[in-house]
């Protein structure tokens, strides 16, 4: 197995390197504060790590198998054309271009086949007779009018030659040649690929669905369809099919009166509250509907809903201005009764010439995709509908990839492409779990975790908090105050029994109206503050409020918005479920995460404490995670949330400071690492979240970093460059700024979770290969074969399966100036996915990174509330202006951001 060692990427000057390293953002990285870390040119490039090719040692040898599935064309794809029907839709795109190859492949394109990627350009596997050429179809319309008196639309058609793929550079990439990625090849081959499943199924992104692979009900009017996910991509073994299954809701095929009634679980008896018209709309905005009543079909897409009841509607019939009620034109016209005639009609076309449709005459179009939240019983319904076990899944797979039948299709034998239809078995590793330390003065001080597992039985925190000023505030109406006393009572006796100094509720435990919560909350605050006063502690506040949630939900986000933002008090909420249950499990779980909420640590790596841990104990090390989350698909107002954390202990590298930031709408670089502004006073001001981190450090540590491990989650292949460019900038700006000339060396690592790669053991039998869910034990990484031609990544499974099939995470070394070798980047990643606060179980992504994320999804609780209160549109992007200003977050208080107060 190869390993990764010392590369580099021209990013810029380090100490004692020379200054040859390149620019980012025009600028020398580590010179003058610039206003912002400048975006990067798009002629700028950094170079990825490189792969060295040394042995790997560590771990022990095992065998899996993947879902890659090798590919290869004989025949060079010449990018053959750019077209441009007059048309947006990509389905009426598609159909357009499947009858001009039908009517013109033998007669005017040469007996070639095109493969259309939906949009502007096909491709064809050699020359066309013709460097440009014009065609003309016609299709039928089948979106409106009488069945037998359909219209035919006439399109234009323009193809021309655009240019030739480079398979010679391709080729010279696959085996380390050349670093640049042939993308425009990779993408013509994809597109070849995707040709066929094109045009047979429902496409979403790169997966197709269609209810013969498996459907079901989700509920609210929601179904599931299974699939599968394909994508070509370069490894190491050269082009390789990745293919998996998938699964996607959709609207179920009812009426929409239907539709409504199973959204909101009741019958259609009543009018429509004002709230239950803005969820309607919200979930059917945008949706096609057919109007379909004897020989008369026409399909509207759904733009809103009318501001009456279908009962007060009218609209002028004719030019004389004669108006007709809704109710009216339907029964005169088409010979329909209308019974709902107390809801909103549809509406369709715009606001200046509104169609008005009643919801019972109008059946949703089946096939559409679903891209609203789902609620928690509809995610329920679709994991267990598509949870299968890894031999399952493997089965399902191969399945899928024998019924597609690759090497048999026409367009694929035409390009020259052949595959394995079978698995790929590759060579990994498995990774020895790390010792973790308890305090000395439990019966176990130490523990060697079994497959990713421990428990805390004999066990003290390593470093307990202590909770002198505490109180509880129950919200749900089905919880007696003695229910809560109890629980109470159990909770703080297993958080004392682990470690920790609990000391009586400063205030009595009190119940509260759950339509009252934040007028109680501060009602809390100012008698603590008032009785804090009183014994002569100006300046104290409670350390932790622990609250049972109310009975319905939708207060979990004003609750943590207004204790971490407005009165700086550290919250634990509990469900009403788990309070009755008063389970001592439950208490355990509970007690870690309140221990890590007020400054206590729960264990840490054993020989990081030692100090024998070179890569994090030799010198000064701080550790970042760093995530962005967007705003739901269609949502064009909510700005995007960055997050950064990054420890503060050193050597135990264990507590998580964590700063959060709004910026603009999707953008995926985080904007807030490193800025200044002016002061009329002070001049010009350094702050950002990379500098707030190192200044906190230092203040808790006694010592400045001199090496830094950056997490980043949430980057797409395709972002690499702009972020590595944009992020190292503004790291190397906000080191600068707190002394000349200080630049501790980086690694920078991305983490990537979203992918489609499943990694199944060779024996699903083996119980020294599996763990008792049928998956690859934790610590199972893999770093060759489909790993990058040239570059430093590998897999990691670093956690046991609970159920389904374990997904490993991929991580990218986009820079490297510490020099790690695989075995040391490696291991350290698994070993710090030991270190996670709130459960006794290593997790599937380093610890930073997941911090990272719970961050700042607890950050858009601020601005949002509860994502069932503010559940998204989908409507086009367009509505919204880009430049419009970033809503700011409210500032968390100083003493909730200085603990981990997202876990």
């Amino acid at each position: 197995m190869s390993s990764r060692g010392r590369g580099r990427a021209t990013i810029g000057p380090s100490p004692g390197r020379g200054d040859g390293r390149g620019r980012v953002g025009g600028r020398r990285a580590g010179g003058a504060p610039s206003q912002q870390a400048p975006p990067p040119q798009p002629r700028q490039r950094a170079v990825p790590t490189p792969s060295p090719h040394s042995v790997l040692s560590l771990g022990s040898e095992i065998q899996q198998k993947l879902t890659l599935h090798p590919a290869g064309p004989s025949q060079p794809p010449a990018r053959a054309v750019s077209i441009t029907p007059e048309v947006a839709s990509k389905n009426v795109c598609r159909l357009i271009l499947r009858k001009l190859d039908d009517l013109y492949s033998e007669s005017h394109l040469g007996n070639r086949r095109l493969a259309y990627d939906g949009k502007k350009s096909a491709y064809t596997a050699g020359p066309l007779p013709f460097i440009s050429k014009e065609f003309v179809v016609k299709l039928v319309d089948s979106e409106s009018g009488a069945k037998a008196s359909r219209r035919e639309r006439e399109f234009k058609v323009v193809i021309k030659f655009a240019a030739k793929a480079d398979l010679h550079h391709l080729q010279q990439f696959l085996q380390g040649r050349q670093l640049d990625v042939p993308q425009e090849t990779i993408q013509a081959l994809d597109v070849v690929l995707r040709a066929a499943p094109s045009t047979k199924f429902e496409t979403v992104g790169r997966s197709f669905f269609y209810p013969s692979f498996g459907a079901g009900e989700l509920a609210n009017g929601l179904q599931y369809w299974k699939g599968f996910y394909q994508s070509l991509r370069p490894t190491q073994m050269g082009l390789s099919l990745n293919i998996d299954m998938s699964a996607r809701a959709f609207y179920e095929p009812i009426l929409v009166s239907e539709f409504v009634s199973r959204y909101f679980c009741r019958d259609l008896t009543r009018p429509l509250s004002d709230q239950d018209r803005v969820k309607v709309k919200r979930a059917l905005k945008g949706v096609r509907v057919e109007f379909n009543h004897r020989e008369y079909v026409r399909r509207y897409k759904i733009s809103g809903l009318s501001p009456q009841a279908l009962s007060q509607l009218r609209f002028p019939l004719d030019d004389t201005g004669t108006n007709i009620t809704v109710v009216d034109y339907f029964r005169q016209k088409y010979d329909i009764a209308l019974r709902f005639t107390f809801l909103p009609a549809l509406q369709a076309g715009n606001d200046e010439k509104p169609i008005y449709l009643p919801m019972e005459t109008c059946m949703i179009v089946d096939g559409q995709r679903y891209t609203k939240k789902l609620n928690e019983k509809q995610v329920t319904a679709l994991l267990r509908a598509t949870c299968q076990r890894p031999n399952q899944r493997e089965t399902t797979i191969k399945r899928m990839v024998a019924n597609n039948n690759y090497n048999n299709d026409n367009l694929n034998t035409e390009f020259g492409i052949q595959m394995r239809t079978d698995l790929i078995t590759i060579d990994a590793r498995v990774l020895p779990a790390p010792q973790l330390k308890y305090h000395d003065s439990g019966r176990e001080t130490q523990v060697n975790p079994r497959v990713g597992q421990w428990n805390m039985i004999n066990k003290k925190m390593v470093n307990g908090g202590k909770v002198d000023y505490w109180t509880c505030v129950n919200f749900s109406n089905r919880t007696s105050l003695d229910m809560v006393n109890q629980f109470c009572e159990g909770l703080a006796y297993m958080c004392c029994s682990k470690g920790m100094a609990f000391s009586p509720p400063f205030l009595p435990i009190q119940s509260a109206h759950p339509g009252i919560v934040e007028r109680a909350l501060l009602d809390i605050h100012n008698k603590s503050n008032a009785k804090f006063s009183s014994m002569g502690f100006d300046g104290k506040q409670l350390q932790l409020l622990i609250i049972i949630l109310p009975d319905v939900t939708g207060s979990y986000g004003r609750i943590k918005r207004v204790c971490e933002t407005e009165l700086g008090i550290v919250s634990q909420c509990c469900q009403p479920r788990h309070v009755s249950r008063n389970n001592n499990q439950y208490h355990e779980n509970v007690a870690l995460k309140i221990n890590v909420k007020v400054g206590g640590r729960n264990t840490v790596l054993l020989n990081a404490v030692e100090k024998r841990y070179a890569p994090l104990t030799d010198r000064p090390t701080i550790v970042f995670g760093a995530d962005v989350t967007h705003p739901q698909a269609g949502e064009d107002s909510s700005p995007s949330i960055a997050a950064v954390v990054a420890s503060v202990d050193w050597p135990e590298v264990t507590k998580y400071r964590g700063l959060v930031s709004a910026q603009s709408h999707r953008n995926e670089i985080i904007e807030n690492l490193y800025s200044t502004y002016q002061d009329p006073q002070r001049g010009t001001v350094h702050c950002g979240m990379i500098r707030e981190h190192l200044i906190a450090f230092r203040k808790s540590t006694g010592q400045k970093p001199q090496r830094i491990i950056f997490y980043r989650d949430g980057v797409s292949e395709g972002q690499f460059n702009q972020v590595l460019l944009y992020e190292m900038d503004a790291i190397r700006k906000a080191c600068v700024s707190l002394e000349e000339n200080y630049l501790p060396r980086v690694t920078f690592v991305v983490v990537q979770k979203r992918h489609h790669t499943r990694l199944f053991p060779v024996d699903h039998n083996d119980r020294n290969s599996t763990d008792k869910s049928g998956n690859i034990l934790p610590g199972t990484v893999v770093d060759t074969k489909i790993c990058h031609p040239t570059e430093f990544d590998f897999y990691l499974c670093s956690h046991a399966g609970i159920q389904g099939t374990s997904r490993p995470t991929h991580y990218h070394v986009l820079f490297d100036e510490n020099g790690f070798s695989a075995d040391e980047l490696q291991m350290l990643t698994n070993n710090l996915c030991y270190t996670y606060a709130r459960c006794t179980r290593s997790v599937s992504i380093v610890p930073p990174a997941y911090y990272a994320h719970l961050a700042a999804f607890r950050a858009r609780y601020y601005i949002e509330g509860d994502a069932s209160e503010t559940e998204s549109t989908s409507g086009g992007r367009g509505t919204r202006e880009r430049n419009a200003e970033v809503r700011s977050l409210p500032l968390i208080k100083e003493n909730v951001k200085d603990v981990m107060f997202y876990c």
